[in-house]
């Protein structure tokens, strides 16, 4: 069976974010979302309007791929290059709340749990959902036709 490691990150979270938007009911996103941005480096809110549950699979995978992560350091793993105006870019955290709130969902909907002082870690359930979406799309890559590069 394939893991989170062995198939592309982006299906795998494309993946993950449609099952937790279709089956996952403590996953809802709060009305602010669709107005606020997710970090001062940014200049305007997501376009996109599943932003939340793809946020969502992206903190499930980083957690698979981490281990026990907290919020400061997914903070700087979400950051950015902020502008200054004329000086020189320097690194910029993400927003705090676009991350807490759904690794506090997720944590409802049992997918999540907090690990003493180290953070928070995947369940089992979460791990399982992990490694059913990592087939899923092992499936679907090892199903469609391989290009052929020519060096012409």
């Amino acid at each position: 069976m394939p893991t989170a490691f062995e198939v592309p990150a982006n299906e795998l979270v494309e993946q993950l974010a449609k099952h937790l938007k279709q089956n996952v009911g403590d996953i809802t996103p709060p009305p602010w979302s669709e107005f606020a941005k997710t970090g001062a480096n940014k200049k305007r809110p997501p376009q996109d309007p599943d932003w939340w549950y793809y946020r969502c699979a992206s903190l499930m995978r980083k957690l698979y791929v981490h281990g026990s992560v907290g919020v400061s350091r997914l903070r700087v793993q979400y950051g950015g290059r902020g502008g200054k105006g004329n000086r020189p870019e320097h690194h910029v955290r993400s927003g705090g709340s676009a991350i807490r709130e759904p690794l506090q969902q997720l944590q409802k909907a049992e997918l999540v749990a907090i690990d003493g002082k180290k953070g928070r870690k995947l369940t089992r359930e979460g791990m399982a959902l992990l490694s059913r979406a990592a087939a899923e799309v092992s499936k679907v890559e090892k199903a469609r036709p391989r290009e052929v590069q020519s060096y012409v």
